[in-house]
């Protein structure tokens, strides 16, 4: 099923990493929610979060050493957790090895994409989740 909205969950020091992300899957037709982009400065941002968690329907969450340190990244997790829109719909991704138990030991159910050997392979299996082939050429948007 085609994601009607994407939260994507990420470390403030992965910021780069999940612009560059969001982008990709921007371009192939899929809207992603997340904060670097969709919180304007004076919104009470942890609203902003809250209320996009309740509306969006997949969970793809970026797992690195950061992550696994982030107090939000792990409030967002534990809430998608309890979120039964969210039943089968949250995607880790895992961008270098790290301690993800610490955010929650229920992630190692889940089937991870890799992105730790290539950020295009990793385009490539993320994509194939919702049956949409991915384009090199259309890492940046039009």
């Amino acid at each position: 099923m085609v994601p009607s909205e994407i939260f994507l969950s990420h470390a403030s020091k992965d910021k780069e990493l999940a612009e560059t992300l969001a982008q990709v899957l921007r371009t192939h037709g899929l809207p992603v929610w997340f904060s670097r982009t969709n919180i304007r400065g004076a919104q009470q941002w942890h609203d902003e979060i809250g209320a996009a968690l309740r509306r969006c329907d997949w969970f793809v969450i970026v797992l690195s050493r950061h992550a696994v340190n982030s107090m939000w990244v792990k409030r967002e997790l534990l809430f998608a957790l309890q979120q039964n829109h969210f039943e089968n719909r949250i995607v880790p991704l895992l961008v270098e090895s790290c301690d993800y138990e610490k955010l929650s030991w229920t992630l190692s159910l889940s089937q991870f994409v890799d992105f730790t050997t290539s950020f295009d392979d990793g385009c490539r299996a993320l994509l194939r989740i919702w049956g949409i082939g991915f384009d090199p050429t259309m890492k940046s948007p039009a």
